[in-house]
């Protein structure tokens, strides 16, 4: 029980820092190209102001596309590095089974060896058997 609790903290330790790190590729490394692109634009500051017909006095709702942007393209970088970990597990573990199937086929193989020795054996005996009677 210990050890799947300690287990445990050190992969939200690590899930922690990896967030921390995709996050600094989007905001550091992959946003501000993009925004290069657009002419200089800053994704955290693209907004749409919707402005009370209602209430004209009030200031403007702001809609934060930009930065709902950025977190669809987080969670891209996010999902992306989770399926290829995934793959990269499903092949591990497709070539431990593989091993694992070819070692029970060599014992098998070995096996069926013994057995023919002795059905050699049998028949050697059954022979004998019937020489005598």
């Amino acid at each position: 029980m210990r050890g799947n609790v300690i287990d445990m903290a050190i992969g939200l330790i690590i899930g922690k820092a990896f967030g921390d790190v995709v996050q600094s590729l989007v905001d550091d490394i992959i946003l501000p190209p993009i925004g290069l692109l657009l002419g200089g634009v800053d994704f955290d500051n693209l907004t749409i102001e919707m402005h009370s017909f209602a209430y004209p006095n009030k200031p403007p709702v702001l809609l934060r596309y930009g930065a709902f942007i950025h977190h669809v393209i987080y969670l891209l970088v996010v999902s992306l590095t989770l399926f290829l970990i995934i793959i990269l597990v499903s092949k591990l573990y497709k070539k431990a089974a593989k091993e694992k199937t070819e070692e029970q086929y060599t014992e098998l193989k070995e096996l069926s060896e013994d057995v023919k020795v002795l059905l050699e054996i049998r028949d050697l005996l059954a022979s004998k058997t019937d020489v005598k009677s």
